[in-house]
């Protein structure tokens, strides 16, 4: 398959079997906004659950938090992103399209940085203006760059003139409603340093062109962790979050050679680290991830803007300091596409091409398909919802009786179910049934009464 051929097969199977709609679709939709169906929202809640468990459950001195989407304005001037938080934009003087330069250069062959300056990207653009096409026109007639800000204005309040003076914001990023509460967290929950917040929400950012599907949206989901550690120990913690995040991509099932680290080379002022994981997607390596240390900048800021004490006491040194942050930054929708990528495969079946989502057992929308042979013989759909109803309390089952049993088998292949679970005459005389295996497509026969037993092994 070619990676435009992948992408669009993907995009087509996510429409056609409820994993991802277009937003508002009948009033013809939202550009970069999209809806999670039926099997789209089990597997991102499947996501979210994993990454929670091995992020905040099963580390001690990580607890969780779910600030507010709207926040107090003057946290969005300490973080910068009121002054600075903007993509290099031009505009095409003939078709009038918007663009993104730093996109609109890698396109061309020309590397670029979309944290670079106004001056420094401009630069790199007139040196290769004379290479750079409009991709909606063709021609090569463009303003200078801009820096076009991303932050979504909102009007939280009674009166338009009220948020016209002081207007608020949909939060950029979930990060900053971890900084704002680093002094609630410490003083009630009983953690000291090193210690880290774990959030996942939505974010909101004002794309000039967003694309690739759920890759770049509008409005999206962040999976983020920011780790408080003191200033001497930044560095080695920071190494020991790096290994923890690759692992992390492993253990949901990404091939490793499909992964890969980005080193950032043009640092914003305070950071002393960023690396991206990226991942090849049908469109390339893109970033999967952000693993940064970023010194002690952010709750320098807020300091400064709030007025509030925010350094640490070091309880058995009594050493007083502002701590240093290293964060893992992920996306919600970037993970889902990457484990619908790595999972897509299609097989060679006779004369029938099969495709199949591979995906992890325990990240699987449904785990468990329970089919009756045939949908017009009472007996067979009786047994079968008791056999359904039996495992439904542990495992999120599909009942299916639509169609020959071989198209139930192909739906249940193209939405990553690992296992179909078929009720039929022999049923009835000896009290098995047949258990179909996803990847190997290998049945075997089991005893209702050990159903529990079988599928708990499967899904440790």
């Amino acid at each position: 398959m070619t990676e435009n051929n992948l992408m669009e097969k993907i995009v087509s199977l996510c429409k056609r079997r409820g994993f991802i709609f277009p937003s508002s679709e009948i009033y013809g939709g939202l550009a970069a906004v999209y809806d999670y169906g039926p099997y789209g929202v089990e597997l991102a809640n499947n996501i979210k659950q994993t990454w929670w468990k091995q992020m905040v459950r099963l580390n001690d001195n990580i607890v969780g938090l779910d600030s507010a989407i709207f926040m107090q304005p003057k946290v969005w001037e300490a973080s910068g992103h009121v002054a600075g938080f903007a993509d290099p934009l031009v505009e095409c003087k003939n078709c009038h399209a918007r663009l993104r330069l730093d996109h609109l250069l890698e396109e061309n062959g020309v590397a670029a940085d979309e944290k670079m300056s106004e001056d420094q990207i401009g630069e790199i653009f007139e040196k290769n203006k004379n290479k750079i096409k409009c991709p909606v026109c063709g021609r090569g007639n463009f303003t200078g760059v801009k820096k076009f800000n991303l932050l979504v204005k909102s009007n939280l309040g009674n009166f338009a003139s009220d948020w016209q003076k002081e207007p608020v914001y949909l939060r950029g990023e979930t990060c900053q409603g971890i900084y704002v509460n680093y002094k609630n967290v410490l003083d009630s929950a009983r953690v000291k340093i090193p210690f880290g917040i774990a959030q996942i929400g939505k974010s909101f950012r004002n794309e000039i062109t967003a694309r690739q599907f759920i890759f770049r949206t509008r409005e999206f989901e962040q999976m983020e962790m920011q780790y408080f550690v003191s200033p001497g120990e930044e560095m080695k913690e920071y190494e020991k979050l790096k290994k923890a995040r690759w692992q992390f991509y492993l253990s949901l099932g990404l091939r490793e050679k499909n992964l890969t680290w980005h080193k950032h080379e043009n640092l914003v002022f305070y950071a002393k680290a960023a690396y991206d994981i990226e991942y090849n997607f049908p469109f390339g390596f893109k970033e999967l991830e952000g693993v940064h240390a970023r010194g002690d900048y952010d709750l320098s800021q807020h300091a400064k803007f709030s007025g509030q004490d925010l350094s640490y006491a070091d309880p058995q040194t009594k050493e007083k300091y502002v701590p240093h942050i290293i964060e893992a930054s992920a996306g919600v929708g970037r993970t889902f596409l990457a484990v619908l990528t790595d999972a897509y495969e299609e097989e060679k079946i006779g004369q029938e091409t099969r495709v199949v989502l591979k995906i992890n057992r325990w990240l699987a929308p449904i785990k468990i398909a329970v089919f009756p042979l045939l949908k017009n013989k009472p007996e067979l759909v009786k047994k079968a919802k008791q056999v359904y109803n039996q495992l439904k309390v542990d495992y999120l089952c599909e009942f299916d009786d639509n169609g020959n049993i071989g198209k139930r088998y192909r739906r249940q292949d193209e939405i990553g179910t690992p296992y179909c679970l078929t009720v039929d005459f022999e049923t009835l005389a000896d009290g098995q049934v047949t258990v179909r295996d996803r990847d190997t497509m290998k049945q075997t026969r089991v005893k209702v009464l050990d159903l529990d037993n079988f599928f708990r092994d499967k899904f440790v």
